[in-house]
């Protein structure tokens, strides 16, 4: 899962723009595979054991990283700056959004009113095809997006309460950001610049959180990606003006 030590890659668990690599050697975990709270109900099936999967590893990652663990309700580091999102991202905040619209209406309102102006101040830039939010592939683009819209907050972000509205049905960067995980070609180690000031690498890596080690959700993005002929990622915003399809 390629990514870059300090921000965003075009990748589903690129590390946010507050994020610091650490080197050191990989220590394989083993994970309780226990359901940690519901998921939205639009996370079906297979996506629901992923996201059972990636609570599970965080909870048990955060607590072995205990106080150096800084991530807190109103913390929005990861918040701020678009990343990219793969289509089983996408098709889980649909369903997190349509569910949302049931129950709270004019909070699921808000989002897609914060998801629009924000594509309308993103498009003119858009490093791919503006009107369906597919980000362009190759280095050239992808050299683009590492500079592109590093302080557009997220439009699942209430700006009032500085929570997320889509908490449940977040993409795979969200569920992974804070303690250490890998990513990228070469399998850099990266944490969030708040967290684990005053530690040591060794101790970092013991916090390491091993994220979807069998490859879950690569089998579920290629079937999604063959039952709804959605390919390619996208960013959070076009996501959220979309309908459930």
């Amino acid at each position: 899962m390629p990514m870059r030590s300090t921000g965003r890659q075009l990748n589903s668990r690129g590390l946010s723009p507050g994020a610091r690599s650490v080197d050191s050697n990989r220590t394989r975990l083993k994970l309780p595979l226990k359901l940690l709270y519901a998921v939205c109900m639009g996370s079906r099936g297979g996506d629901a054991e992923l996201v059972q999967i990636l609570d599970a590893a965080l909870a048990d990652a955060a607590r072995r990283s205990g106080a150096w663990l800084a991530c807190r309700p109103g913390c929005t580091q990861c918040c701020i700056g678009v990343f990219a999102v793969n289509q089983l991202d996408a098709d889980r905040l649909r369903n997190g959004l349509a569910e949302l619209a049931l129950q709270e209406p004019a909070r699921a309102a808000a989002i897609r009113e914060r998801a629009t102006a924000s594509i309308a101040r993103l498009a003119p830039e858009f490093p791919g095809d503006a009107a369906t939010g597919i980000l362009a592939e190759g280095e050239e683009a992808e050299a683009q997006f590492e500079d592109f819209a590093n302080d557009e907050p997220c439009p699942a972000l209430d700006p009032a309460t500085g929570l997320c509205d889509l908490y449940s049905a977040r993409p795979t960067t969200c569920r992974v950001f804070g303690p250490p995980a890998r990513s990228g070609e070469e399998g850099g180690l990266g944490v969030c610049e708040l967290c684990f000031h005053g530690a040591s690498e060794q101790q970092i890596a013991a916090c390491e959180m091993e994220v979807d080690p069998d490859g879950l959700e690569d089998k579920l993005l290629a079937e999604l990606e063959e039952r709804t002929q959605r390919r390619g990622r996208t960013i959070v915003a076009y996501c959220l003006t979309e309908q459930r399809g």
